[in-house]
């Protein structure tokens, strides 16, 4: 096909498109050596009768997952969490993502269907997926969690409280606070309770954290008191808030006297130097 125009020059992508072209459509015509029959003529009575429309939408490749529904209603898909109808609390879903949505089927039906997120927000949770009051699910009600973390120590209270309040709806903590259930079944009350303390000494709220320091021993470690600094001493060097305020500036004086110390200083200083400018002169 492209021996025709082995010595034809071109002068734009658009000229050598329409060359080819029409070199294409020479060759679909030309009838095959030693048969009757051409390409086109061939395409025309086998394949263009099997041919059928093109679909409304363009093909998305997506990735499918099967997910059970937490106690929050929520499925996780890649480190977020969706929501579906509270009914399904405990049951067996499958999970199809697109880079553009996030479809939830159960029983080959679709009962959800979320735009995909991207960005930081980790929970996407329908309004009307929520039970009225959570009523579905309310043997599961923040104070029962946070009465759990109390029986198992005060700083583990004190993390689910926290929990609960860092999020919007209290319900989604629920899974974090499962976590630290969890935890507490492979650990003794003792060792949970301290890794708790050290995750809140540190500000690290979260579940992950307390796994961590867990998994570390990090809790058999003794917490630092945090350390008090002494107050600096009283010497004539140092210098006083007033010291950095502006020249002039009414009512602002140090303490100890720096401030008015260093204005009049100044002045004098410039008087000084005037005084030696003129006597040079």
């Amino acid at each position: 096909m492209l021996a025709p125009l082995r010595h034809r020059r071109f002068f734009s992508l658009a000229e050598l498109n329409e060359a080819i072209a029409a070199e294409v459509a020479n060759l679909n015509a030309r009838p095959f050596r030693g048969q009757p029959t051409s390409r086109d003529e061939l395409f025309a009575e086998l394949e263009a009768p099997a041919l059928r429309p093109l679909p409304a939408g363009r093909y998305e490749l997506a990735s499918w997952k099967k997910a059970t529904v937490s106690i929050d209603y929520h499925v996780a898909f890649d480190h977020r969490f969706y929501s579906v109808p509270f009914r399904l609390v405990r049951q067996k879903v499958d999970i199809r993502a697109t880079r553009a949505t996030v479809e939830v089927y159960h029983g080959g039906r679709r009962v959800a269907v979320h735009a995909r997120e991207w960005g930081q927000r980790r929970y996407v949770t329908e309004v009307a997926h929520m039970p009225a009051s959570h009523r579905a699910h309310a043997e599961w009600t923040p104070s029962r969690l946070v009465a759990w973390a109390g029986s198992a120590g005060p700083s583990v209270a004190a993390l689910a409280e926290a929990l609960l309040a860092a999020q919007g709806h209290p319900e989604h903590a629920y899974r974090s606070c499962l976590g630290l259930m969890s935890l507490g079944r492979c650990h003794s009350p003792e060792r949970l309770d301290a890794a708790c303390a050290r995750a809140l000494a540190v500000g690290a709220i979260s579940y992950s954290s307390v796994k961590s320091i867990l998994a570390g021993n990090l809790d058999r470690v003794p917490l630092r008191p945090a350390e008090v600094l002494p107050a600096p001493p009283t010497h004539e060097n140092l210098r006083g808030p007033g010291y950095w305020a502006e020249p002039g500036t009414p009512g602002e004086t140090a303490s100890d006297g720096t401030a008015g110390e260093t204005a009049s200083g100044t002045a004098r200083c410039a008087v000084d130097v005037g005084a030696a400018a003129g006597t040079g002169a």
